[in-house]
């Protein structure tokens, strides 16, 4: 069977319910540029971009795709591909360039005039609060180890909600807390670039904090269709020594169930607190958090990308660990094919991840809010660009979903990542996320392969829908 055709067979048994949300994602500092326009003011990326050694080759999104400016542009993409949904995140300093206080009216016109442009196209906006840029000022004053970021935080989701509520129904407060509180306070590898298990703990819990709080917040407002974004990485041990297990078990637990629980069951797990305070880093609770974290929700943002297989080892000294005591522990390379980002394909262990959630988070909708690999693209001689291997990745995880849903699993929507390439964190430019390919250079736009694909199947979803 050629790739054509496994493409073609794939495509014709994907099909899904009606209200199922298609849609693709993005984030605001990795495509809108436009870092001291409008008054905006700087965000802990912007600090870590312009600090030599911590992005590839000194990379920063000053630029980015330049969304700020050619978002019209963009939201038409999004039509010609058919999407139902639009998800997108806003910058917290270009509304308040300090953190708090001052509102910029003009960074909320920006966001105004976007939600207009997708509703004026028929794409519902799905608006997340929070993917990474924290205000510098708000860093400066110990950012997220500092409990009061998070009463920011709520300050700010109210402020946002207040302008754009009448017309963005979907919320999400958080995107990936984990990355921003290890990547960003573990391992160093995300701004604000710290390697503290202490200030790695105490970030953990201020940032589910912040979520809860907003979350009060913006249901006292009136917002009826809540949730957060969290990623999951399914841990396997490399073998079943004691050790090994052991190992799989303690970095799944920071990975995945240190930011699940606490959101649906009001607790963190046992074991990962005996962990964190093995490692003299107890998250810093106080009387009634847990409660605040618990609010209740309407649905759940799971972001999916690769499992990982550990085991028991000496990490080499130029691979920090993610994770609080996590020192003797070693995430193996991948077995078979990898994306450019050196990350492991595996749909099977997507639609497996989809039934834990399901049994792990009962009657709470799952929304697949990022899903995606990046890969060589280039412009070919004819003008196109051929990316068989994100199509077949595309599709085939589209698949995975639809057999967890086949399986029980509440799943309501998928969001591709990402709509455009762009600025890949600590990456830079040199990783291709996108359904659409972009010249840096000249900011030229060009629908991929996986792109046509993704649109043929969001027509004949709606054809069937309406049949």
């Amino acid at each position: 069977m050629t790739a054509s055709d496994t493409r073609a067979e794939l495509t014709n048994d994907l099909v899904f319910p009606p209200g199922f949300t298609f849609g693709a994602a993005t984030a605001a500092y990795q495509i809108e540029g436009a870092v001291d326009v409008d008054g905006r003011g700087p965000s802990i990326w912007d600090t870590f971009s312009h600090t030599p050694g911590r992005t590839f080759q000194g990379h920063t999104g000053d630029v980015a795709v330049e969304h700020y400016t050619r978002y019209p542009e963009d939201v038409a993409l999004m039509a010609d591909l058919g999407l139902s949904a639009y998800r997108f995140s806003v910058a917290w300093s270009r509304v308040l360039p300090a953190g708090a206080g001052r509102v910029e009216q003009r960074g909320l016109d920006f966001y105004d005039r976007l939600v207009d442009e997708l509703l004026g196209r028929g794409i519902d906006p799905w608006l997340t609060l929070y993917h990474w840029d924290l205000p510098q000022a708000l860093q400066d004053r110990g950012g997220w180890t500092d409990r009061s970021t998070a009463a920011r935080f709520a300050d700010y989701a109210s402020v946002v909600h207040r302008a754009l509520g009448d017309r963005v129904r979907h919320w999400s407060t958080l995107n990936e807390p984990m990355c921003s509180a290890l990547l960003g306070h573990m391992s160093g590898q995300h701004a604000p670039g710290e390697r503290n298990a202490v200030a790695a703990a105490r970030a953990t819990h201020h940032l589910l904090l912040g979520h809860g709080l907003a979350t009060r917040v913006l249901r006292d407002q009136g917002a009826d269709h809540l949730g957060i974004t969290l990623n999951f990485t399914p841990m396997t041990p490399a073998t079943d020594r004691p050790e090994d297990v052991d190992a799989a078990r303690r970095l799944d637990g920071q990975q995945n169930r240190m930011f699940l629980e606490p959101v649906v069951n009001g607790a963190y797990p046992a074991d990962v607190v005996a962990d964190l305070a093995a490692a003299g880093a107890p998250p810093p609770i106080e009387d009634g958090d847990l409660e605040v974290i618990a609010a209740p929700l309407d649905w759940l943002g799971v972001n999916y990308y690769f499992e990982s297989t550990v085991r028991v080892g000496r990490r080499p000294a130029d691979q920090p660990t993610s994770f609080i005591g996590g020192e003797d522990v070693v995430e193996l390379d991948p077995e078979g094919p990898t994306t450019t980002m050196g990350w492991g394909i595996s749909p099977e262990t997507f639609t497996r991840l989809l039934l834990w959630l399901d049994e792990r988070a009962p009657g709470l909708p799952l929304v697949v809010t990022e899903n995606g690999s990046a890969w060589p693209d280039e412009v070919s001689a004819d003008g196109g660009v051929h990316d068989p291997e994100r199509t077949d990745y595309l599709l085939r995880h589209l698949a995975a979903v639809r057999r967890a849903m086949e399986g029980g699993a509440d799943v309501r929507g998928y969001f591709a990542w990402s709509l455009l390439d762009n600025y890949e964190w600590a990456r830079g430019y040199a990783q291709r996320f996108g359904l659409v390919h972009v010249d840096y250079a000249t900011q030229q736009r060009t629908l991929k392969d996986s792109a046509r694909v993704y649109a043929e199947l969001l027509r004949r979803h709606r054809q069937a829908s309406e049949g």
